[in-house]
C-alpha cells in the first residue's frame, strides 16, 4: 500500500500531520508524494478563513478524481474541515471513505486499515484531553527545525474566529512530555524549535494554575545541541515580566516575538472580542523594546472588519507607521459561518477590504526596507537553509529575526561547502523590503 498525506493550513496542523506520518510509517505503510500512484490519500484540512476552506474543499475534490483516473482506493479527510463539516462532507462528497476529527488524528492507522478493506470509518472524540501518539514524528521541515505544539484549543472566543468550536478549550501539553518531545527532535538533528499553539502565552494555566511558558523556556534552554527556541502567537495581554525575564536570561531563546494584535481601534478591538486596547498594545511594545533592545516583533492585522470606517483604517495606517513593526502580515476579514462577527452590521465590501490590505502592506514594505537598511554593516548568525537553485556557491539562510515561511532570508555566496542546518556568521551588505544579502565572516 502506498499512501500520500497532504497537510494544509497552519504549522499546528503540520505537527498533527507529522505524527500521523510517524504512526503510518511505523505500521509499515509506504509513503509517496505522487497522488497518481497513491492507494490511499489523507488530507489534513483547514477552515480558519474562507480561502483556507476553499483550498481544503478543492483539494478533496481533486484527490477524489483519482478514484477514476489513478490507483486510489481510499480517501481520508482529517482536521478542522472534517470536524466542522462532517455531515456536509459525507453527503456531498461520497468519495470520502473516512473522517477523523481534530482530536482524533491518532486513529489514523485504524482508519487506513478500515478503508483498505473497503470499509467506512469515522472517529470524532470529544474535544477534551489530547491525542495519544505512540510513534515518533516524521519531521517534514528539512530536519534542522521543527514546530513544538505546546497546547491545543483556545479559550479566547474572538468574534471572528471558529477555532474554539473546532479545536475545543485550551489544553496544555504537560511540560515533561514537551521536554521529551524536544529532546527526541534534537536527537534527530533539529537545531531550532518553534513553539506554537493557538496562544502560547497561556501555556500551563490549565495544568499548573499559572502561566508557565517561562518554565518551559528554562527547561528547553538546557537541552544540549539545541541552538534556537522561537516563540509564536503570544497575545499581548498575557505577556508578563516573568516571560520577558525568561527571554532575556535564556540565551537560546530568540529575541523574536509574534504578537498578533489585529487592530489599533478600541472600538474595533472590542467588537472583535479582544482583551487589549490601543494603549495596552503600545505599552507592551514599548516595554518589550526597552527590556530586549534587539527584539524583532512580528504582528498580524485584520482589515475590513465589520464596522471599520475609512477613518479607522487611516488610524491603523498611522499606527503601523508609528510603531514600525519589524514584520507584519495583513488578512482581509473573512466572515466565517457560526461566528458572531458573521452577523455583525457594517460588513465591508470585498474590494474595499482588499484595497485596505494592499495599502497596509505597501506601507509595511517601506518600513521593512528602512529597518533592514539599519542592519547593513552589522554581523549576525545565520542558519543555513540550503543552496540557491541554479547559482553556484550561492546559499540562503535565516537569522533569529526570521521565522520559516513567513519572514525573509539572507542570501550570500561562499566557496565553502555548507549543509542545511549549519550556522555561519555573516556581515550584512545589502537590504531589501523582505530579504538581506551578506558575506561570510571567516
Amino acid at each position: 500500500m502506498k499512501l500520500l498525506l497532504i497537510s494544509l493550513g497552519c504549522d499546528k496542523n503540520l505537527v498533527d500531520s507529522e505524527y500521523m506520518l510517524g504512526m503510518l510509517a511505523a505500521d509499515g505503510v509506504i509513503l509517496t508524494d505522487d497522488e497518481k500512484e497513491a492507494d490511499v490519500i489523507v488530507i489534513n484540512t483547514c477552515c480558519f478563513i474562507g480561502d483556507a476552506k476553499e483550498e481544503s474543499i478543492q483539494t478533496i475534490l481533486d484527490m477524489a478524481a483519482y478514484k477514476e483516473s489513478g490507483s486510489l482506493k481510499g480517501l481520508i479527510v482529517t482536521g478542522c474541515l472534517a470536524q466542522r463539516y462532517r455531515e456536509e462532507i459525507l453527503e456531498e462528497i461520497p468519495e470520502v471513505d473516512a473522517l477523523l476529527g481534530t482530536n482524533s488524528c491518532d486513529g489514523i492507522v485504524e482508519a487506513v486499515r478500515s478503508v483498505w478493506k473497503q470499509g467506512h470509518y469515522e472517529r470524532f472524540r470529544e474535544l477534551k484531553g489530547l491525542p495519544a501518539f505512540p510513534a515518533k514524528r516524521m519531521v517534514t521541515t528539512g530536519g534542522h527545525y521543527a514546530y513544538l505544539k505546546i497546547a491545543e484549543g483556545c479559550d479566547k472566543c474572538c468574534t471572528y474566529c471558529i477555532i474554539p468550536k473546532v479545536r475545543g478549550a485550551y489544553r496544555s501539553v504537560p511540560l515533561p512530555a514537551l521536554v521529551r518531545q524536544a529532546k527526541e527532535l534534537v536527537s534527530m538533528g533539529v537545531k531550532e524549535l518553534i513553539l506554537v499553539a493557538q496562544e502560547t502565552t497561556l501555556y500551563g494555566v490549565d495544568l499548573y494554575g499559572e502561566k508557565s511558558l517561562w518554565r518551559l523556556l528554562d527547561a528547553l534552554n538546557q537541552i544540549p545541541k539545541l541552538r534556537w527556541i522561537r516563540i509564536l502567537y503570544c497575545y499581548p495581554e498575557d505577556i508578563d515580566d516573568t516571560l520577558i525575564d525568561a527571554m532575556v536570561q535564556n540565551e537560546k531563546v530568540c529575541h523574536y516575538l509574534d504578537l498578533p494584535i489585529q487592530h489599533c481601534s478600541d472600538i474595533i478591538l472590542r467588537r472583535m472580542g479582544r482583551k487589549t486596547g490601543k494603549e495596552d498594545i503600545v505599552r507592551m511594545i514599548e516595554k518589550l523594546r526597552e527590556r530586549i533592545p534587539d527584539i524583532c516583533i512580528r504582528t498580524t492585522l485584520i482589515c475590513g472588519f465589520p464596522g471599520e470606517t475609512d477613518q479607522q483604517h487611516e488610524d491603523l495606517m498611522q499606527f503601523v507607521n508609528d510603531m514600525e513593526f519589524d514584520r507584519l502580515g495583513v488578512f482581509a476579514y473573512s466572515p466565517e459561518e457560526g461566528t458572531p462577527a458573521e452577523a455583525f452590521s457594517g460588513q465591508v465590501e470585498e474590494a474595499v477590504k482588499q484595497t485596505r490590505r494592499e495599502e497596509l502592506m505597501e506601507l509595511q514594505q517601506e518600513i521593512s526596507f528602512d529597518r533592514h537598511a539599519a542592519w547593513k554593516g552589522k554581523e549576525i548568525d545565520v542558519l543555513v537553509e540550503g543552496c540557491v537553485a541554479g547559482e553556484e556557491h550561492a546559499y540562503v539562510g535565516r537569522t533569529y529575526r526570521d521565522a520559516p515561511d513567513v519572514d525573509g532570508y539572507v542570501f550570500f555566496q561562499t566557496d565553502e561547502t555548507l549543509m542545511t542546518g549549519d550556522f555561519v556568521r555573516a556581515r550584512i551588505t545589502g537590504a531589501y523590503e523582505y530579504d538581506l544579502t551578506g558575506e561570510l565572516i571567516p
